[in-house]
């Protein structure tokens, strides 16, 4: 696993990047281009995508060549994710892409500072690896991942430091959601600031 950006100004590594549908969060049931660079090192034991952590040089593409991409697809909205994308700068690639009037999401840990420029910064913090402080300010909307009972306190600890106006979303990790999934439903609806994220990218088996 590679801790830092080894790629070339005006490239990044992306692992894929397809037009789909957004299955979480948010932007749930929109048309999305999305880019996933690679990167993390933050370890996630349940990840579905680790063949994103490692950065291979092999697959650097020319920032260029996304843009094209993204423009060819006819999509608008586009999502940045990982990996950790916030690994690398992404000032060309988000200002270039901001000049074709694309929207812009962001999926991170926010272990790292954002370089780049975002119109929706989704903030889902891991318990691997503390956050940077900049994410609570730059947050649009906060994601938990809940896999354990005590992830519901940790929701709360991280709620509390985001903008009163982020969106606050509870999503179940994949594998465990026939038991948290109910707990989730229970727990939003004691505590309604709260709504249910799920990923429905899956429930309708798409990527």
């Amino acid at each position: 696993m590679k801790h830092k950006s080894n790629t070339e100004a005006g490239n990044l590594p992306i692992m894929e990047q397809f037009y789909t549908i957004q299955g979480e969060g948010f932007h749930s049931g929109r048309a999305a281009y999305f880019i996933r660079i690679e990167g993390c090192d933050v370890g996630c034991v349940w990840c579905d995508v680790k063949e994103s952590w490692q950065i291979n040089k092999e697959d650097n593409l020319s920032i260029d060549s996304i843009i094209t991409e993204v423009l060819n697809s006819g999509a608008s909205f586009c999502v940045i994710t990982g990996g950790e994308p916030c690994m690398h700068d992404l000032t060309e690639l988000t200002s270039r892409l901001t000049k074709e009037n694309i929207e812009i999401a962001i999926e991170t840990s926010g272990c790292y500072p954002l370089k780049g420029f975002i119109d929706w910064y989704c903030f889902s913090p891991k318990k691997f690896k503390e956050p940077d402080s900049t994410a609570y300010q730059l947050a649009n909307e906060l994601k938990i991942i809940i896999s354990h009972p005590s992830d519901f306190d940790w929701a709360e600890t991280h709620a509390s430091k985001v903008s009163k106006d982020c969106k606050l979303y509870l999503q179940t990790e994949w594998s465990k959601q026939e038991r948290f999934l109910p707990l989730i439903i229970d727990y939003v609806k004691l505590n309604p600031k709260w709504k249910i994220s799920l990923q429905t990218h899956k429930y309708m088996n798409i990527p």
